[in-house]
């Protein structure tokens, strides 16, 4: 009877026990488990984690039934490693399905949005009201300017090459690695704009790319129009060789977005700010770009259009009226001020009567002609 106990039942009882692990292990690793709120759970898995640290990572925030059921999956398959990051776990999935979302680096993400023309100002404001960091943190990187300076060793910030496009950021963020990844994004949209299939010499041609940039921010906000674009970056390369004032009012709004002073809408005391980034009291193009303009903008700003305009005043409809002379000018501003006033861009003919009588002789005397506006920009009359 001894015998039998210690040869055969023994045996049996560790045949037993193995068979129940391993059903065991079958069943955690194979069946969904949520053992987490229903809202859903936030996992962080370190750099250099190992299979063992990731599954009680795991096991202690509900996610998997069994520790050590999911590191003996995850020995089954010495090729993949399980990749570091945050990740979401919304509903209940099995052992195996959490181990092939982290082999597969499936990482949480969100997408963000840097639209054509923001500002680094805006970007800091915006990634703070989605909570990917504070608006703080990102200007401390984006005031470094180190990662373009092969590409413009005079650039005082990454303002202008911040490309703007949907990013997918993860829960939190490095503020350097984001920088670095709009940076990287501007690099690759300049090279397929600067060097087009069989011009390999390039559009830019030697020009500056710190002011090709400066003068695409330039236009991006200037016009919301595509169409228009390359007529913007035309009127302001003819003032720039006729040494004429650009007169740009986003200018004057960045110089005071800059020392925290805009406050959505501009005055005559605004247009004598005292900054370089004024171009009503400073000559040439700004230090530096006042915004971060889109391929478009870019491409206008490398192949401006041919044309005679020195001028241009906003027409009501998010385009504008150009003009090659200061009258024809002012007379699109007087046309700009009756769409204001709900009336027709241009007054209705006389009746006959009148241009007979207008024809008529009449006693010569002296007018003097009042120069209605100089500026060409938008907006501020």
């Amino acid at each position: 009877m001894k015998s039998l106990i210690k040869y055969g039942f023994l045996p049996l009882l560790l045949l037993f026990a193995a068979g129940s692990a391993a059903l065991y292990g079958w069943y955690a690793i194979e069946k969904p488990y949520q053992g987490f709120a229903n809202e859903g759970v936030f996992v962080t898995i370190p750099k250099g984690a190992s299979q063992r640290g990731a599954a009680r990572i795991l096991r202690k925030n509900g996610v998997i039934r069994s520790a050590w059921a999911f590191e003996f999956y995850a020995r089954r398959h010495p090729k993949r490693t399980l990749e570091a990051g945050d990740y979401y776990f919304d509903r209940a999935v099995s052992g195996k399905d959490v181990f092939w979302k982290l082999a597969n680096g499936q990482v949480y993400v969100q997408p963000f949005t840097v639209r054509e023309g923001d500002t680094m100002f805006d970007i800091a404001r915006n990634l703070e009201q989605a909570k990917f960091m504070t608006a703080d943190e990102f200007l401390r990187a984006a005031n470094n300017p180190g990662l373009v300076h092969d590409l413009a060793p005079t650039a005082q910030t990454l303002e202008g090459f911040l490309y703007p496009a949907t990013y997918q950021l993860p829960r939190r963020p490095a503020p350097t690695e984001l920088t670095a990844r709009m940076v990287e994004k501007f690099r690759e949209e300049w090279h397929q704009l600067d060097s087009p299939a069989g011009d390999p010499a390039g559009l830019a041609q030697g020009r500056p790319v710190l002011s090709i940039v400066t003068l695409a921010s330039l236009v991006e906000r200037e016009t919301p129009k595509p169409e228009e674009r390359p007529l913007v970056a035309g009127v302001f390369e003819n003032r720039l060789k006729r040494r004429m004032l650009l007169q740009c009012d986003p200018t004057v709004i960045y110089a005071l977005q800059r020392v925290g002073a805009y406050n959505d809408s501009l005055s005559s005391k605004d247009l004598k700010l005292d900054s370089p980034y004024n171009t009503y009291e400073h000559g040439g193009l700004p230090p530096g770009p006042i915004g971060n303009p889109g391929a478009v903008s870019l491409k206008a700003a490398i192949e401006p259009a041919k044309t005679d305009y020195l001028y241009f005043v906003a027409n009501t409809q998010g385009g504008h009226f150009f003009s090659a002379t200061l009258e024809e000018h002012n007379r699109n501003v007087a046309r700009y001020r009756r769409l204001l006033a709900g009336l027709p861009a241009d007054p209705p003919p006389p009746p006959v009567t009148a241009r007979k009588k207008a024809g008529q002789k009449k006693p010569a005397h002296h007018t003097r002609k009042r120069n209605v506006a100089t500026r060409h920009h938008r907006g501020v009359q």
